[in-house]
């Protein structure tokens, strides 16, 4: 794989410390970080194979998107108007709709995806949704880092959930890639709402076999706690705990509802949380994620976009800064998260909700040479004691310019290395006119199927 100096840029560590390097540099040797250091400790660029002088651009860690739903990028532009965080919204405007969707749709949207993270600086995401096999396969060719959590849907279907935890398991069974970058999870999609109670206890069951971790949505509106506040007087996230379910790793998006006592058994437990502002946001709901007051009882929280449908873009440095507006406005006081906090949300505390930040999550020497370069020189830019802030509050994933993962690079010069972008977009189109146009059959078929 060879050897790689990046040097002459501003060195986000993101390390135990925070340390910052102004002009520093980021030694890469066999897919792994070999130094990094300060411009006086900067070793000759002679003895790499490849130099990269980068003033006026900041390196650090490659972003982590904690939570999305890749294959979904299929459905951006179909829901508006409708709450994804909703029931009648999601099953309206998504469940219908992917009743169409086929395995042969999914590369296509995966590549496009994973493209568009590439671009904006994302090295790392957690994924959950149906397909997991194609969705494991696009992104072992797009060459990014991904936790692809095998998403189950029962709906009260008893048979459908026995099944489906049965492929689930044979997912795991089968899909860890040889090079680390594709790590099988399991993903109940929520419980309670679509997941029944001893379906949940057979997924912790498994997952505890196999040793991965379980990735849901929770808590995202208050009709998510109807089923166990009548059965048991107590929220999901309390019936969760008492039947078991946080006995293993639990990575939960969104969020919005948790009570003071939810948030109590998150911090007692291996729990974590993606806070995904911008779909919480496009939803409508009432609720806002508080991730200060999770983060102060010690929660592990991160950062995530949700799907496309629901936010419309991969771009992590939009997230961050609308998890830094939406937390001062719930809070109501001014950046109780700072910009410090949203980059290592978006760094090293998704790799440790994902339980990779021994391998990957900041600039520190033995750990993955997961790195992304940003272009500080143009418009909008200009000099600052604080590139946190500068980057989150002034910047855009289109900054980015130079993307490696495991020391391959997969972004030079804002341009993808392992297939054209062009490429990429036009198979998607096609797919894309495809899908939709068997939704539009579909549709009409069962329209007249009433009618008659």
């Amino acid at each position: 794989m060879g050897s790689t100096l990046i040097h002459g840029a501003t060195v986000l560590t993101v390390d135990a410390e925070n340390r910052v390097f102004e002009g520093g540099f980021v030694a890469l040797r066999d897919g792994h970080i070999s130094a990094v250091g300060p411009r006086a400790a900067r070793p000759d660029p002679g003895d790499f194979d490849e130099a990269f002088e980068l003033a006026g651009h900041i390196v650090m860690p490659g972003l982590i998107n904690a939570h999305t739903h890749s294959a979904m990028i299929l459905f951006r532009g179909q829901s508006e108007g409708q709450s994804l965080l909703t029931m009648d919204g999601w099953y309206n405007s998504i469940r219908e709709p992917e009743l169409s969707m086929t395995g042969a749709d999914v590369g296509p949207a995966v590549a496009l995806s994973c493209a568009e993270m590439a671009l904006s600086g994302t090295t790392t995401f957690c994924d959950q949704y149906f397909f997991a096999d194609e969705i494991a396969a696009g992104v072992k060719q797009a060459g990014l880092r991904a936790v692809i959590a095998y998403g189950i849907v029962q709906l009260g279907d008893r048979e459908k959930g026995e099944a489906e935890l049965a492929k689930a398991t044979a997912f795991l069974e089968q899909q860890r890639s040889a090079d680390g970058r594709v790590i099988p999870w399991f993903g109940p999609h929520a419980p309670y709402v679509d997941n029944t109670e001893d379906l949940l206890r057979a997924e912790v069951e498994v997952a505890n076999r196999f040793g991965v971790g379980l990735h849901l949505h929770m808590a995202a509106g208050p009709e998510d706690n109807v089923e166990t506040l009548e059965r048991y007087g107590l929220t999901a996230t309390e019936a969760l705990e008492k039947t078991g379910f946080f006995n293993t790793r639990v990575h939960a998006a969104h969020c919005l509802d948790l009570s003071d006592n939810d948030m109590r058994i998150f911090a007692r437990n291996t729990a974590s949380v993606a806070y995904c502002a911008t779909a919480g946001l496009r939803s409508g709901r009432e609720g806002m994620c508080p991730a200060v007051g999770l983060r102060q009882l010690g929660v592990t929280v991160a950062l995530g976009t949700d799907n496309v449908a629901a936010n419309n873009a991969y771009d992590m440095v939009a997230e961050m800064r609308v998890a830094g507006l939406v937390a001062s406005h719930r809070e109501r006081r001014a950046q109780p998260l700072s910009s410090k906090d949203l980059v290592r949300m978006a760094t090293i505390e998704g790799a440790r909700a994902l339980g990779l930040d021994h391998e990957t999550g900041s600039l520190e020497a033995g750990k993955a040479a997961d790195v992304a370069v940003f272009d500080l020189r143009g418009p909008g830019y200009s000099e600052t004691p604080d590139p946190e802030t500068l980057l989150i509050y002034s910047g855009s994933g289109r900054d980015l310019r130079h993307l490696w993962v495991a020391g391959e690079q997969l972004v030079r010069d804002r341009t993808l290395t392992r297939r054209p972008y062009d490429e990429i977009r036009r198979d998607y189109s096609a797919t894309y006119a495809d899908f939709w146009a068997r939704v539009a059959a579909a549709k009409t078929a069962k329209t007249t199927k009433e009618v008659v």
